[in-house]
């Protein structure tokens, strides 16, 4: 995966609870709305620090 700026990598150290068997992303330049019917379960609680970084990335998209 490429490591661009609007890439921000998700790893176990990121979670308050929960974890990832590997490293994963997330693409702020990539937004979806996702039904609920199509998520199998929950996984975890992001740290309220990366949850920050996330939601900081995709406004510094939207005021460009």
């Amino acid at each position: 995966m490429s490591n661009d700026q609007y890439t921000l990598v998700i790893s176990n150290d990121d979670f308050e609870s929960g974890s990832l068997n590997r490293d994963s992303y997330v693409k702020s330049n990539r937004l979806f709305t996702a039904n609920e019917r199509i998520i199998a379960y929950k996984i975890g609680t992001l740290t309220a620090d990366r949850v920050n970084e996330v939601i900081t990335k995709i406004v510094s998209i939207l005021q460009q």
